[in-house]
């Protein structure tokens, strides 16, 4: 596990290979083990491999989201604020765990901010997003998670470069 965190890095450029049924198949049952408080799971996942949606989600934020016009396939998290009051953490959850499991199976991924976001233009990237994918007004995306075969190589995070200041025993 530390190895796979270790190496986990935000992959923005993506070989134009498809990803496999079976391996986006068992990305989906990995992900669908994610915790959510009280086991609620207030998250809904669009998987989106349709080019032309891809390149649409990708206008979303100008430089921000490009990631997704490039790659091959993308899960869209949305969560319904009514079901519990930690819908923000329960999506943000699935969001990494998406990102993990894609690490696992040979695939990079990158993060794309939605809530409280805006287009270039102004639009809320959350309204926006609903658009294209015909998500239901009453849930709130969270984030858009890009997925695919690397096209770029980044080093793995170093021990000597983490932030060990940021650890604190039994007080401040």
């Amino acid at each position: 596990m530390l190895d796979l965190l270790m190496s986990r890095r935000s992959i923005r450029k993506f070989r134009d290979d498809d990803i496999e049924e079976e391996k986006i198949q068992k990305l989906l049952k990995g992900v669908l083990t994610s915790p959510s408080g009280r086991n609620i799971r207030p998250w809904e996942l669009i998987v989106v491999h349709d080019r032309d949606k891809l390149k649409s989600l990708g206008e979303s934020r100008g430089g921000a989201s490009r990631a997704l016009g490039n790659a091959p396939l993308a899960i869209v998290i949305a969560a319904d604020p009514k079901a519990t009051d930690v819908w923000i953490e329960d999506a943000s959850i699935i969001s990494i765990i998406i990102q993990l499991m894609a690490k696992s199976l040979g695939l990079g991924s990158c993060w794309v901010q939605v809530r409280k976001r805006n287009t270039v233009d102004g639009k809320s990237v959350d309204e926006y997003v609903k658009d294209i994918l015909d998500i239901p007004e009453d849930y709130v995306v969270e984030s858009m998670i890009a997925i695919g075969y690397p096209d770029e190589e980044k080093p793995p995070h170093r021990e000597e470069e983490l932030p060990y200041g940021k650890v604190h025993y039994n007080k401040w």
